[in-house]
């Protein structure tokens, strides 16, 4: 059977030869690269499973390889991890394309909790939308089977991450989905991870299909509870 193959891009080789031991011993192939001129140059992420991309490297940055691999292929999962762990870092890298975000120092146990869930998500989701499904809402057309929405930004590109949170939210109307249940059914994490990946998903979302991001009618956050889609109604 083939191994799952996965690029690592990372520049501290004391840092990529814990990860490629460990991530060896959970069955993956992986393929090391320390540089974003690598990692583009010879395109290895193609016939990958995931990347893996830290953002301070050497030359070409990590957010540009991010934003590079994402225009050629916006189903791939990619997973930051970076020392960088301000905020504003986070969100650059997720508005960059990536699906996850992993500040260093960090647990391996998440880590490989988080990679396990994003190859196997990365295998199978693709086979799970019918074939020309699409979903409306205010000025926003969602096409699930091509992953990409039109907008009144225009047609974005969409992960498989952000499709399958689309989906929930869609298959949910109308009801709150907690914190924990969406961590659960998009990620794969335990209900008492903390993380600020599901709220920088919001964000990301609000500035896809919104109007105005900071007063939403769509992705609405029902405070102590969790988030509720709705196709334009009140926030309730």
């Amino acid at each position: 059977m083939t191994r799952p193959h996965i690029l690592l891009v990372e520049d501290e080789l004391h840092i990529a030869r814990g990860l490629i031991f460990n991530l060896e011993q959970e069955g993956y192939q992986v393929i090391h690269v320390t540089t974003g001129e690598q990692a583009l140059e010879q395109a290895p992420w193609q016939q990958c499973l995931l990347i893996i991309l830290d953002l301070m490297l050497p030359g070409i940055s990590g957010l540009e390889v991010c934003r590079h691999v994402r225009l050629q292929d916006p189903r791939l999962p990619i997973l930051i991890l970076t020392a960088l762990g301000k905020e504003q870092d986070r969100i650059a890298g997720l508005e960059a394309g990536a699906d996850d975000y992993l500040t260093k120092p960090f647990s391996l146990t998440e880590f490989l909790l988080r990679v396990r869930g994003m190859v196997n998500r990365s295998t199978w989701y693709r086979n799970t939308l019918k074939t020309g499904e699409s979903f409306r809402f205010g000025d926003n057309t969602v096409y699930l089977q091509e992953r990409r929405a039109q907008t009144a930004q225009g047609n974005i590109a969409l992960t498989d991450l952000e499709i399958r949170m689309l989906r929930i939210f869609f298959e949910n109307e109308g009801n709150v989905l907690s914190r924990e249940e969406l961590l659960a059914s998009v990620w794969g994490l335990a209900p008492d991870t903390e993380t600020r990946t599901l709220d920088n998903f919001i964000v990301r979302l609000r500035k896809y299909f919104e109007s105005t991001p900071t007063r939403p009618i769509h992705f609405i956050t029902v405070r102590g509870r969790g988030y509720r889609f709705s196709r334009g109604g009140s926030d309730a």
